[in-house]
Order: structure tokens, then C-alpha cells, then sequence
């Protein structure tokens, strides 16, 4: 499993190259976009940050005192806008209570414990609290998405039904635990997901794990 795990991420950056992902100016831009980014494409998510950025609210202080319907209007475009909204408020709440919004004191805190912290913040699941740790808080997490379980069930290293914790376990165990590599790799499948192996009509015959 080892093997084979590093050797599909040598293909994929050797085909892809580095996807300098995730694309934010700031570590607080990268927790608002994860919580954006949820159930939508990240076009619709980098429109509502710009937005956020535009009317000058993406500063903890000034999002949490914010309206929520004023909120939710400046991420429309990430769908959901009212749930979405409520849940940067529940998270803008937890950042302050817990850490005075301060994102070193945040990070110094034990990964394990700060993951189970995230998870309790109503709307806030292991997806969008692993990428928290990984992007924002350089935290050597694994991210699993809705492309990784798909890639890795259709070439046979997870099962179809894998939960979340059986899938990141795979790459957890087998991969060294380095945030530069879980970052690259995560974002390289994501690449692969989009381009390639669909959904609906994958390219399997060009794709650059055919054969793998």
C-alpha cells in the first residue's frame, strides 16, 4: 500500500505539477473559505470572499459583529448563504471564546484536542475541520473529500462505503506525516476528481493513473 500510495502522487504532480493549494492571503481567509466551501465549486467560493474582501468584513472582529442577514448576503454566491452564515458565526464564537481569535495561540494547541474542538462547532464536519488544520494551521491531517473516496474505491485502495476515518486512515498510515505532502497530494486528487475521474463520464482512457 505504501508503494503504490507514493507512487500515484509521483505521477500525479509529475503530470499536474504543484497546485499551490489552498489560495488565500491569510490562515483566517483559508477557515472561511473551508466553511464556504462546502457543498459548491470553489469559482462560487472565491466570489464570496471577494466580495467579503470588497466591503472590507474579512477580520474576525468585524465578521462576528456583522448582521447575519448582511452576512449571508455578501456569500450568496456560495449557496446556502443563511446556513452558510450561521455556521461562520458559530465558528467566529468558538475562535473568540476559545482563543481570542488569535490564530498562533489556536495552532499551538494539541491537534487531536483542537480537531475534536472543531468537530462540537454546529456545522463544522471532518472535512471542513481537517482542511482547518492542514491549510490554516499547517497541521499534518489528511483532508478527505468526496473525489479522494471516489478515486481510490474505483482503483480498488478503499471500499465504496469507506467512512471518512477508514479513508484517511489509509493515507495516515501509509504516508509520511509531513504537511507539505498531505497538502500536494490532497490537492492534486482534487485536480484529478474535477479533470478526470468524474462523477459521470470519467476519462479513464487518458487519465494519468490508467493503468495504476
Amino acid at each position: 500500500m505504501k508503494r503504490r500510495l507514493n507512487r500515484i502522487f509521483l505521477r500525479l504532480y509529475s503530470f499536474f505539477g504543484p497546485q499551490y493549494w489552498w489560495p488565500a492571503d491569510s490562515g483566517f481567509e483559508v477557515i472561511i473559505g473551508a466553511i464556504l466551501t462546502q457543498n459548491t465549486n470553489w469559482g462560487n467560493v472565491e466570489k464570496a470572499i471577494s466580495y467579503i474582501k470588497k466591503e472590507g468584513y474579512l477580520d474576525p472582529e468585524r465578521l462576528l459583529k456583522l448582521p447575519l442577514h448582511k452576512l449571508a448576503r455578501l456569500i450568496k454566491s456560495a449557496g446556502y448563504y443563511n446556513i452558510k452564515a450561521a455556521r461562520i458565526k458559530n465558528f467566529l464564537k468558538f475562535f473568540f471564546d476559545s482563543y481570542s481569535a488569535d490564530l498562533k495561540r489556536m495552532s499551538g494547541k494539541d491537534p487531536a484536542a483542537l480537531r475534536k474542538q472543531l468537530l462540537a462547532v454546529k456545522g463544522i464536519g471532518p472535512e471542513t475541520a481537517d482542511s482547518i488544520l492542514l491549510y490554516a494551521l499547517n497541521k499534518p491531517v489528511f483532508v478527505i473529500d468526496a473525489y479522494t473516496k471516489r478515486i481510490f474505491s474505483r482503483h480498488h485502495l478503499l471500499e465504496e462505503d469507506a467512512t471518512y476515518e477508514q479513508a484517511q486512515d489509509v493515507f495516515m498510515r501509509n504516508l509520511k506525516s509531513e504537511v507539505r505532502l498531505f497538502n500536494e497530494y490532497h490537492a492534486l486528487l482534487v485536480k484529478l476528481g474535477k479533470d478526470y475521474c468524474r462523477k459521470h463520464n470519467p476519462k479513464c482512457e487518458i487519465c494519468p493513473l490508467h493503468g495504476q
